[in-house]
């Protein structure tokens, strides 16, 4: 399996986390999080590899989120509604995503992604 980058390729740490995979020569497919917004089965399969609860999948500082005002509605809702929410619209999603055969990172930050490049 190849790593599969997930991005929104106007936001600023997308732009960042993909320049930081190509200066460390780690190849990637690229998938655009609005016109490729990935369905409720990747999401379950992922949401399981990942191990993180799934309330970090959501982009908490997207402006859907606060429209939606999902800070609230997301304690009261099913795992299941929470998933199909977030295969509705891309930008729900937190980004970037970088899927590999050990590990999914949610969001970039430097020094977890840096375990890759062991």
């Amino acid at each position: 399996m190849e790593n599969i980058y997930i991005e929104y390729p106007k936001c600023s740490t997308c732009i960042k986390a993909k320049k930081w995979l190509k200066d460390n020569n780690i190849k990637f497919l690229e998938r655009n999080i609005v016109t490729e917004t990935p369905i409720i089965e990747e999401l379950e399969k992922w949401i399981e590899f990942s191990g993180q609860d799934i309330k970090k999948w959501f982009n908490t500082s997207g402006l859907k989120y606060k429209q939606l005002n999902l800070k609230d509605k997301l304690k009261i809702m099913s795992n299941k509604d929470k998933i199909e929410l977030l295969a509705s619209d891309g930008m729900l999603i937190k980004r970037p995503i970088l899927i590999t055969k050990e590990k999914i990172f949610i969001g970039f930050k430097e020094e977890n992604w840096k375990n890759l490049i062991k």
